[in-house]
């Protein structure tokens, strides 16, 4: 194993500092879409792979664009003039022994079930217009991964960084709840006025967290201003409800604060996200690997959705350093916080990175000597299980954005 770098630091939680910000893109933002619709074509073609030939082949189809459309949303329900258009590209095995893949079919059943199953709102005469935008991959990645086929050992597909940290703080529970409780089934079947594009931005000063939150309320619930103003008030008890059980610290929430409403200007939508009209998206644009979006904490660039699950470090170094730090943390009392660092060289081991820092806030009294050899142990431990992320990832049962 690389020798892991082990540093102290007196304090890793952004609460001692005066201010923090916290934002989490939700499931219907265009941003979000993007990511949900490459991670699933990703996990589309690793089940086809693996089904037809036995094993995962060389993919990364981590490229997503979604050019919005054209609506006239009014009370009690408008139109959609022309539907958003959706561009998936990347580099996937296209033909193996003879076989031809369906990329073209897999592209289009993914992007339609991942929308009728995520949108409520998105009515059939809004169905997106969809663009297979993806090439057989270079032959010296193909020959990379191939290799790693016969000797069993998965060989990093780049030379990329991963980071995690743990424990999230309260303003970072409470953003990411937020959007959670406001897009769970429960809520959506009480209040399917409720689209699914959602955007919190939490920030924490002078004692207190505020949330501005942005929620595209469905036209066809909204009976006029006055019951949409209701809409928001409803909104906004609901999260003061949820985040009562996460933090002690005082809450204001504001809901659509760009309405008008004495000049006709509300948040409405024909589909419940902003897609139909207002806003584009990109894949990486968005919530990180653990997602969330936090400006003081430590985060990269590298968009994790959409690529192979096998190889590609973008993707296992980011969780597996989420998850790195929380084993410290959960496992190690005297480890009140952890950041985690992962650097990886193509075509070497992802189970040996080229470097791994451990960034340690410790219990009063904690010398670094007498734990030591724990958190080796719990790295070592982490970076074995590697290889399990694709199982997992496979199964839907960890989320990339």
């Amino acid at each position: 194993m690389v020798d892991t770098l082990i540093t102290v630091h007196p304090d890793l939680d952004p609460t001692g500092s005066a201010v923090e910000i916290v934002e989490r893109k939700g499931l219907g933002h265009p941003d979000t879409i993007c990511d949900a619709l490459a991670e699933n074509l990703s996990l589309a073609l690793c089940r086809y792979y693996r089904d037809r030939f036995g094993l995962i082949l060389h993919h990364n189809v981590d490229k997503a664009l979604l050019w919005g459309g054209e609506s006239n949303p009014a009370f009690g329900g408008g139109e959609v003039i022309a539907p958003m258009e959706i561009f998936l590209a990347g580099r996937a095995t296209s033909r193996y022994k003879g076989v031809d893949v369906p990329i073209g079919e897999l592209v289009e059943e993914t992007v339609h079930r991942w929308l009728q199953e995520n949108l409520h709102a998105l009515p059939e005469t809004a169905t997106p217009v969809i663009h297979h935008l993806v090439r057989h991959g270079s032959q010296d990645l193909v020959d990379l991964y191939e290799r790693q086929q016969q000797t069993g050992i998965a060989l990093a597909n780049d030379t990329s960084c991963g980071v995690g940290y743990a424990p999230l703080d309260d303003l970072e529970q409470i953003v990411y709840s937020t959007e959670q409780q406001l897009n769970s089934p429960q809520v959506k079947q009480r209040y399917p006025v409720i689209g699914e594009d959602i955007k919190v931005m939490g920030v924490r000063r002078a004692g207190t967290i505020e949330l501005t939150i942005a929620c595209a309320m469905v036209d066809r619930y909204v009976r006029d201003a006055d019951d949409y103003m209701a809409h928001k008030q409803q909104i906004a008890d609901l999260v003061q409800a949820l985040a009562a059980g996460i933090t002690d610290y005082p809450l204001q929430i504001n809901v659509n604060t760009a309405d008008v409403p004495e000049q006709g200007s509300f948040y409405l939508t024909v589909t419940g996200t902003s897609a139909e009209a207002g806003d584009d998206g990109e894949v990486g644009r968005g919530n990180r690997s653990n997602g969330l979006i936090t400006p003081y904490r430590p985060m990269n660039m590298e968009a994790a959705a959409g690529k192979n699950p096998v190889t590609h470090v973008g993707k296992l170094y980011n969780l597996t350093a989420q998850r790195l730090a929380a084993d410290l943390v959960g496992e190690l009392t005297e480890v009140l916080a952890a950041q985690c660092f992962l650097v990886s060289r193509i075509g070497q081991p992802i189970r040996e990175p080229w470097v791994l820092e451990l960034r340690l806030q410790l219990a009063d009294g904690t010398e670094l000597a007498s734990i030591r050899p724990r958190v080796e142990a719990i790295a070592r431990s982490r970076l074995d299980k590697i290889d399990q992320l694709q199982d997992e990832l496979l199964a839907a049962v960890i989320p990339v954005y």
